[in-house]
């Protein structure tokens, strides 16, 4: 692990005439990620990240890659918040590139500030949907996944079979999962730019809306479901039906109705990938810990409804029906599953641990970072 000074030596070295003055570790860094964030002698403040190793690295240059795409949008408005914006890159010794940019404003979401009806939920809701409704080349271009409907749903249940193999996993949690994803009419979803890693640490806010999103490393094309699914596990539940309208209102496509139903999906089976991470990464810890929130969460179904609800059941009113029968995307084909971040967030199975890189902290409050020390 890379010392602060160390990190500041490489933003200096990455950016033109920047001279540091002070800096601070984040106090909660990203796994595979060194982290710093540099002041300089103007006052101005830095985020300065540089891999430590080779995933990370190429989780970070995918990131700048999409980058630049994503700044276009920002500054045509049709993302109603700021993005990492890059300003200088250093290679480093051991392969890969550090890279710099500005420290964007905003303090980190949080949750219990989620309320009903207009305000921070909805414009959390709005912001979602922009980003859904960017067009996929944006994530394609950048040499990011893109995947089909069928394709991922086929994804999810490689990897309920490989998490069924480690013998961890509750039969009824099992049984209620596959039904749910061997339901093909609920996966009729018209892929879109997702995030793939929103959390309340990568979402900054202030003045009651989002002003920044940070983390993009695992955008892709896939099911609008993954990016909504932490907030419907997390969030104030008198919060959910606020997101949702909003976020409903501003997508032009007409409404999902299974939805929420794979969010809430996604929101469970995110701890089935986090057991999953700790059985390829060989961290007893994380197994056992994983174990134990799929006993919880078995406990808790055990008397509810199935995730899913039979497809062929009689919808609830003439608009349920009405929406059941709307056309949906195609299929595709799927590849095998791969790792996932923290048990509660939703994204992408990867083919390595998908830990890293994410953001650091980047409120500009220095009580939310480490004491600084002079550079």
């Amino acid at each position: 692990m890379r010392s602060p000074l160390a990190l500041a030596a490489l933003a200096t070295a990455a950016v033109p005439g920047l001279d540091a003055v002070e800096v601070r570790r984040p106090r909660n860094p990203s796994p595979g990620v060194d982290a710093a964030v540099v002041v300089d002698a103007e006052g101005r403040r830095w985020v300065v990240r540089a891999p430590q190793n080779a995933v990370a690295g190429a989780g970070l240059e995918a990131e700048v890659a999409l980058a630049a795409r994503l700044v276009e949008h920002v500054d045509a408005g049709r993302l109603p918040f700021d993005v990492p914006r890059p300003s200088g890159f250093v290679e480093l010794p051991e392969g890969g590139r550090a890279v710099v940019h500005p420290q964007l404003p905003g303090r980190a979401l949080h949750l219990e500030d989620l309320g009903p009806g207009p305000g921070l939920a909805a414009e959390v809701g709005r912001a979602i949907a922009a980003i859904h409704e960017l067009p996929p080349s944006v994530v394609e271009d950048a040499g990011l996944p893109s995947y089909e409907a069928d394709e991922y749903r086929r994804r999810r249940l490689a990897e309920l079979d490989e998490a069924a193999r480690t013998g961890r996993v509750p039969a009824g949690l099992l049984r209620r999962w596959e039904r749910a994803l061997e339901d093909v009419a609920v996966w009729r979803f018209r892929p879109v730019v997702v995030h793939g890693d929103l959390s309340a640490d990568h979402i900054l806010c202030s003045a009651e809306r989002p002003v920044a999103v940070l983390g993009w490393s695992e955008a892709k094309v896939a099911d609008p479901a993954d990016d909504l699914a932490w907030l419907l596990v997390a969030a104030p539940h008198e919060a959910v039906d606020a997101i949702l309208e909003a976020y409903t209102l501003r997508r032009t496509e007409m409404r999902d109705p299974h939805l929420e139903t794979r969010a809430l999906l996604a929101g469970e089976l995110a701890l089935a990938r986090w057991l999953l991470h700790g059985v390829r990464s060989e961290d007893p810890a994380i197994v056992e810990d994983a174990t134990a929130m799929l006993a919880e969460l078995a406990e808790q179904t055990a008397e509810e409804e199935p995730a899913v609800a039979p497809s062929g059941a009689v919808p609830e009113s003439a608009d349920d029906e009405a929406e059941a029968g709307e056309d949906e995307a195609p299929a595709g084909d799927a590849d095998e599953p791969g790792e996932p971040t923290e048990p509660t967030d939703v994204d992408e199975p990867t083919d390595e641990p998908d830990e890293a890189p994410t953001e650091p902290d980047e409120t500009p409050d220095p009580d939310d970072d480490e004491p600084a020390q002079p550079a």
